[in-house]
């Protein structure tokens, strides 16, 4: 059985809303880097309800929290919800990478880099072993 990883339930409908109607830089993240495990085995799971928020991207194994900020992440006000926010997923400890939607539609590349090192330097194990059985 998987651990509960602060999953809110109250989120879920939402969340789910927020799967079938990503932005395009969400949607090239998770096309290009994270869906299918290509990210060096590891699941990602998309529109993961955390606590009172939803994550971009979460890797559970890894505690690992990926985010995509748009233009409306650039005023003042978001950058402080943003900071709250990411100590709010620190403290369960969850790391948080955030890349801006200009960073994800221009420079997948260095985005798909910059995850694998992070990936690379602070996972203890490598990727788990896919079950086939499940």
């Amino acid at each position: 059985m998987e651990p509960y990883y602060h999953y809110n339930k109250d989120l879920q409908k939402f969340a789910n809303s927020n799967r079938k109607s990503m932005p395009k830089p969400e949607a090239c993240l998770w096309k290009f880097a994270l869906s299918k495990r290509q990210m060096l085995g590891y699941q990602f799971r998309r529109q993961r309800p955390i606590g009172p928020f939803i994550a971009d991207f979460a890797c559970l194994p890894l505690m690992l929290v990926i985010e995509v900020d748009g233009f409306s992440h650039q005023s003042e006000e978001a950058m402080i919800k943003d900071q709250k926010r990411t100590k709010y997923l620190e403290a369960f400890g969850f790391a948080v990478l955030r890349f801006s939607n200009w960073e994800v539609l221009n420079e997948i590349d260095k985005v798909n880099v910059c995850i694998a090192d992070w990936i690379r330097a602070n996972s203890v194990v490598g990727p788990p072993e896919r079950n086939r059985d499940k």
